[in-house]
């Protein structure tokens, strides 16, 4: 058996449906001989005869009433590729997208309005962890995230630097002349965070004033005037708090992740971009605080 011609089997469907050529013609806005000539080469590919042929129209044989639903068949599955490629053109669905909790509530959500009014018809779906999000298991489509991926068949970039400073209130600030100051440090399940080991090296030793399990939490210790928390210059914009000073040393790159096979779909290429234009775009705000020091 020769190799089948897809768009032979549309001539075929056409012609059994309509039974003549110039009707199954003028439905494929074909010519006649055209439509011949895809008959004649599908029942040689398959080396059997489709149709008998009278004056008066074509008639399916029994191999070609056989065959009839296995068209139809292929049809569908046709039918179904071009309305999935045509709503990935028009970029409709949902794209999951895992980042750390502060990037998404003081980077994204501000600005993920606008992107919805641009493409009304795509979702984001944002997850939020201080563990990073598994590519490869499917936890998302793609992350913005501070930990440089080392394996799994994922695509990434740098698009930018998150910066730290040691922030504190106006109340703690007057009441503490000194600079032995009172530590916010993290839960003993967040030890491997680069704030918690810079915060437990100033302690050497000593009993943090409070230990917390999210940055929201330090943010409103430290505006308690409880004492000075290791805190991301982008979450401490709009509060009341001063940073005595930077913490360059702690900064972090923040990594564009795409699952490999992904990269090319319309969807997650504009969420990417969406993502990484973001970041670039308030790259000074997230990586400089306006300290004292």
């Amino acid at each position: 058996m020769k190799e089948m011609i897809w768009d032979d089997t549309k001539a075929f469907l056409a012609l059994a449906r309509c039974g003549t050529l110039t009707l199954a013609a003028k439905s494929l806005e074909i010519g006649i001989a055209t439509l011949s000539r895809k008959i004649e080469r599908l029942e040689h590919s398959l080396e059997t005869p489709l149709f008998l042929r009278f004056q008066t129209g074509y008639l399916l044989t029994d191999e070609g009433k056989s065959l009839l639903s296995k068209a139809e068949a292929m049809e569908t599955a046709a039918l179904a590729f071009s309305k999935s490629a045509k709503k990935e053109s028009q970029l409709i669905g949902r794209v999951k997208v895992a980042t750390a909790e502060n990037l998404a509530t003081h980077l994204i959500l501000p600005a993920l309005d606008h992107f919805q009014q641009a493409y009304p018809k795509l979702h984001i779906d944002i997850v939020t962890d201080i563990h990073t999000a598994n590519l490869n298991r499917r936890d998302a489509d793609l992350a913005l995230r501070m930990v440089r991926p080392t394996n799994g068949n994922v695509s990434f970039q740098r698009v930018g630097t998150l910066g730290y400073g040691l922030y504190c209130s106006t109340h703690y600030q007057k009441k503490r002349s000194d600079a032995n100051h009172d530590f916010l440090q993290w839960g003993e399940h967040y030890e491997h965070l680069p704030a918690a080991q810079w915060i437990s090296d100033q302690l050497a030793g000593k009993e943090p004033i409070l230990t917390t399990t999210s940055v929201a939490t330090q943010v409103s210790a430290c505006l308690a005037g409880i004492g000075v928390a290791l805190l991301p210059h982008l979450v401490t914009q709009h509060t009341d708090l001063i940073c005595l000073t930077d913490s360059p040393e702690i900064n972090q790159d923040i990594y564009l992740v795409i699952q490999t096979d992904l990269t090319q779909s319309k969807r997650i290429r504009a969420v990417a971009d969406f993502l990484s234009e973001l970041v670039k775009t308030h790259q000074e705000q997230l990586r400089i605080g306006l300290c004292i020091n």
